[in-house]
């Protein structure tokens, strides 16, 4: 067959049978692809994430099961007017539509209370200084124990019953004692350091050497 007879597309079957045969492929390849990536993505079984807030990470796992979803702990704050344990927040969010066996990122309350630093206000402060300071760390104040020392001078704070070391932390939000002097022992001290004072430097009166009694006439 010539190349004139090839090329002739009106009266040449061979043409047209290649064609048509090139173009079944190239369907047949596209509906193949099509089909595997629905199944891949697992095309049309979206479900929707449930709402978990709230609830123990537990009851959370167990309403992403329903949902055929996967839940992973992957952070944790602490928040303490809620349970601890509790899940705060989820990603993807409540609502939203992801792919069956799709993983779900929880944010759940700490267990325990975290520890926090106390301000340092022994022996430093005064007492107003001292409560601001410790009511803007986020602790909370017990009645004051009165201790010798300057009236309103804060000396020590208190927790559980024993006083604490600087540096030292206690849970989030516990309950203080600040030990605040009185001003009487004070006062007390101060007249005896003055008494003290005045007798080591007290002056004596001069004593003035009797005359003797001219015994010449």
């Amino acid at each position: 067959m010539t190349i004139k007879e090839f090329f002739s597309f009106k009266s040449n079957k061979y043409f047209w049978g290649n064609l048509l045969a090139m173009v079944l492929v190239v369907v047949a390849l596209l509906v193949g692809v099509l089909n595997w990536l629905d199944s891949y993505t697992r095309h049309g079984e979206a479900v929707v994430v449930p709402e978990v807030k709230g609830l123990s990470v537990k009851q959370a796992e167990e309403a992403f099961a329903r949902q055929q979803l996967v839940a992973v702990i992957s952070d944790s704050t602490y928040i303490k007017d809620e349970p601890a344990g509790c899940v705060l927040d989820c990603n993807p969010s409540a609502g939203h539509k992801v792919k069956k066996g799709r993983i779900v990122y929880l944010t759940v309350n700490t267990q325990s209370v975290p520890l926090q630093l106390v301000p340092d206000v022994a022996d430093n402060s005064s007492l107003r200084q001292a409560e601001a300071r410790l009511l803007a760390s986020g602790f909370k104040l017990d009645s004051v124990k009165l201790v010798a020392g300057e009236k309103d001078w804060v000396y020590g704070v208190r927790y559980n019953n024993r006083s604490l070391a600087i540096g030292e932390k206690i849970p989030m939000g516990a309950t203080v004692t600040l030990e605040v002097g009185d001003g009487g022992a004070l006062a007390l001290d101060s007249l005896n350091s003055l008494q003290d004072s005045l007798s080591r430097h007290q002056v004596k009166p001069a004593t003035t050497p009797a005359k003797a009694e001219d015994s010449w006439f």
